[in-house]
């Protein structure tokens, strides 16, 4: 038998038209006689962000929420600055593998294998590390006297994140008291306490 097909996009582009209320995986493609520059374009990413959070990091996103024209292309970017000791918390992206290349100061960075093994190094300005897709990000501190910043590369228009301290104890509805009680070998009171420290601040 004779099998062909067609891996690559059949267009030149499929701007999102994030307009339309048609139900896709990723968004339906916007009218080529409407697209413009703006659509492939996004500053965002080349001044450090200001950071006021407990963690010490903020991420500025480069995906398809902000560059329609990344729609069906399968990349985006993320900037994330630390401050001194600043730290993304222990996190998965469901959607893609990621690497990031430091533009400066020194950070620790590492993932956790499906066999329990942590991949684990010190990275400083000019270095890459990649990190395999789903696999747990158990770091990415910055363990320096000076802010720092990296920007991320990942495999997806919209790779997802998956923060694992926030997913455990704010989803909705919540898991039980029971499950994290069990699952986590902590107190009841460990769960209440972890739940109002990250619960969303009321505006």
């Amino acid at each position: 038998g004779l099998v062909a097909s067609d891996p690559d996009r059949l267009q030149d582009f499929c701007v999102a038209d994030k307009t339309s209320r048609i139900n896709v995986n990723g968004y339906p493609c916007k009218n080529a006689v409407n697209v413009t520059e703006v659509d492939f374009f996004f500053g965002g990413l080349a001044n450090s962000a200001v950071i006021n959070n407990l963690v010490g990091s903020v991420i500025t996103t480069a995906n398809v929420e902000k560059i329609p024209g990344l729609n069906t292309l399968g990349v985006s970017l993320a900037r994330i600055d630390y401050q001194p000791d600043g730290l993304n918390p222990p996190h998965t992206h469901p959607r893609a593998s990621e690497i990031i290349f430091a533009l400066d100061g020194e950070l620790d960075v590492g993932f956790i294998t499906t066999a329990n093994k942590l991949i684990s190094k010190s990275i400083k300005k000019g270095d890459i590390f990649v990190f395999p897709r789903v696999w747990f990000i158990t770091k990415i501190k910055n363990n320096g006297v000076k802010p720092t910043s990296v920007i991320a590369g990942f495999i997806s228009q919209f790779p997802g994140t998956q923060s694992i301290a926030t997913t455990l104890f704010t989803s909705t509805p919540l898991v039980p008291d029971h499950v994290l009680t069990k699952g986590l070998q902590i107190g009841t009171k460990g769960v209440k306490k972890m739940r109002n420290k990250l619960a969303p601040k009321k505006t």
